[in-house]
């Protein structure tokens, strides 16, 4: 699966109403040939910023995941890859990036929704000239960006 193959894949369950968090993440593990839907489950209150706050970018907290998932340990007994470290600053680095022209990284600046309103949310979704539109690119060039950073490293 190529960076642009993975942009597609997440463009497409984005428009299927899965967070911006999983969207990026499923991309990544479909990849890696490593899909795991309790991982995926439980980025589910990643979107719309850290349980709907607004934070951080699902997308950002997606991709980072991946990573982790790749990297870091899933017991006591196993030794974490130093490679978790450096490839998750890459690509906060790069979604820094990505996110200038929104004024940062956090959901609130991308979106411009505030979560706990409904009719703010309804317009999001129903609106298709809503900056859904913003988002979903995003989403795709978060999981671009991604691929290119596994494909970088010799992973894929």
């Amino acid at each position: 699966m190529t960076p642009e193959d993975m942009r597609q894949k997440a463009i497409e369950l984005f428009g299927r109403r899965f967070h911006c968090s999983q969207a990026v993440l499923a991309a990544g593990q479909e990849k890696m040939n490593a899909v795991d839907e309790h991982v995926l489950k439980a980025l589910g209150a990643f979107g719309g910023g850290i349980a709907g706050t607004g934070r951080t970018c699902g997308a950002l907290t997606g991709a980072v995941a991946l990573i982790s998932s790749l990297f870091s340990r899933g017991n006591l007994n196993d030794k974490e890859d130093p490679r978790m470290w450096s490839m998750s600053l890459k690509f906060l680095e790069k979604f820094e990036q990505l996110t200038t022209s929104h004024g940062g990284v956090d959901c609130r600046m991308i979106s411009r929704v505030d979560w706990q309103n409904r009719e703010e949310v309804k317009e999001f979704y129903g609106n298709p000239e809503s900056r859904r539109k913003i988002c979903s690119r995003l989403v795709g060039d978060a999981a671009y960006a991604l691929g290119e950073l596994l494909e970088g490293e010799g992973l894929s």
